[in-house]
């Protein structure tokens, strides 16, 4: 897949007149795919390519200062899923403010006729655009551009595939479910850094990487499976995910330690997989406490993983 970034980045001439998916697509969930899929066979009859149109940053992080990060996806995820459902390319472009006060017509001129040369596009049934959300499928049908919409998706017991709700579900740590939702294994992912050794000292050795902008899931310790960069094998873990209320971590982390690895992995980019969660975060009375339950744990979340 070939991602472009706009204004930045020439869109190339052989691939206007692409049929093209519109959306913020944080989550790449079933709905998401569901667009995804409607553009590929367009595309195929059409024997022209099928793309995706989405706005980085989320346009949410430019409205308004989130009190914490909300991203089930951030960018290289969101990249890495649209690749996977076979989209041909990604056209990001850049969300500001400015962005925010264009009007629908300068966005169908300027972007979607202009840059993009597309004369197809296809959207959710509710997709708005422009300053104040003034535009809509009826807009985009009056300046001559054909329209696909996708009514909303629901799983079998009825419930629509949202963003909103799999984020509800991560931060209760309710893993199955939002995976359920998504339709793939949610995961973190990020580079190794360096910590202050605790795990170390205590005997478990932990990878560290920052949440940054990932969705906070409900913090504690959980059964995880773990990708190290190069290698497709998912190795079992025991990974905390929080702030560590021993130590008081500033920052929230993700401390994955490894059941069944010896190395250097510091630099390294992994994919934490969250399986189960097995407890909530806890202050413990001594270290001595604090390694038990450790032990504990990193039992339990073997056997969860066996």
């Amino acid at each position: 897949m070939t991602i472009f970034y706009s204004p930045s980045q020439d869109f190339p001439d052989k691939l206007k007149g692409s049929i093209i998916a519109i959306g913020n697509f944080d989550g790449i969930h079933k709905g998401h795919c569901a667009l995804f899929e409607k553009a590929k066979e367009i595309a195929n009859a059409k024997n022209c390519s099928a793309g995706v149109l989405t706005f980085e940053p989320h346009p949410r992080s430019v409205f308004q200062a989130p009190s914490e990060p909300f991203r089930i996806t951030p960018i290289n995820v969101k990249r890495s899923r649209i690749e996977h459902e076979g989209m041909a390319f990604l056209y990001e472009l850049d969300f500001t403010r400015k962005t925010a006060q264009s009007s629908a017509k300068d966005f169908i001129s300027n972007v979607l006729k202009g840059a993009l040369g597309t004369s197809h596009v296809v959207i959710g049934y509710d997709f708005h655009f422009g300053k104040g959300r003034e535009g809509n499928v009826d807009t985009l049908k009056e300046a001559g551009i054909e329209v696909s919409t996708i009514s909303p998706v629901q799983n079998k017991n009825g419930q629509k595939y949202s963003a909103s709700t799999i984020r509800s579900y991560l931060r209760r740590g309710m893993i199955d479910e939002a995976n359920d939702m998504l339709g793939w294994e949610w995961h973190i992912q990020g580079e190794v850094i360096h910590g202050d050794k605790r795990g170390r000292e205590l005997g478990y050795p932990t990878a560290n990487i920052l949440l940054d902008d990932t969705l906070h899931p409900s913090f504690g310790i959980y059964a995880t499976l773990v990708q190290i960069e190069g290698d497709d094998k998912w190795l079992p873990a025991a990974t905390n995910i929080g702030i560590r209320p021993m130590f008081e971590t500033p920052e929230a982390l993700v401390e994955a330690h490894l059941l069944d690895f010896e190395g250097d992995l510091y630099g390294k980019t992994l994919k934490v997989k969250p399986v189960q969660k097995i407890r909530d975060e806890a202050r413990f009375d001594s270290l001595d406490d604090l390694v038990k339950q450790m032990d504990l744990d990193c039992r339990k979340a073997r056997k969860l993983l066996a």
